[in-house]
């Protein structure tokens, strides 16, 4: 069992920056890929962002490549999102899950999911 904590969501201006954190429990934490994906009201979930269990592989999507970077600390069992020049379209509950090692964080293949961090960005 893995349990996933996020923080660092909070209310920001558009052009403005966030740093989002996910802390995992348990030992295995580097067997895992790891990703973010976000939830606006009245839309589907989307993928933002996954890191290989190295870090060495990230895989953002097109919408905030540029201006978020996903990393990860396997000795913290922590796993990061640097958000800048945030946009309003970028709101949402942002979650944290884990993935087989070899993935990108499909959903169809997240293990665990956290219970989430609120990002607003007013324009």
């Amino acid at each position: 069992q893995v349990q996933l904590v996020e923080s660092g969501g909070g209310l920001v201006q558009a052009g403005g920056s966030l740093r989002l954190s996910c802390a995992a429990s348990g030992r295995t934490f580097s067997s895992y890929a790891m990703g973010w994906f976000r939830q606006a009201p009245g839309k589907e979930r989307e993928f933002v962002a996954a890191i290989s269990w190295s870090g060495g592989t990230t895989y953002p999507v097109d919408s905030v490549k540029g201006r978020f970077t996903i990393s990860r600390d396997n000795a913290k069992n922590t796993v990061y999102l640097q958000m800048n020049t945030l946009k309003p379209e970028d709101t949402g509950l942002y979650l944290c899950v884990t993935a087989p090692r070899g993935s990108n964080c499909p959903d169809t293949l997240v293990f665990y999911w956290g219970p989430g961090t609120q990002v607003t960005v007013s324009s």
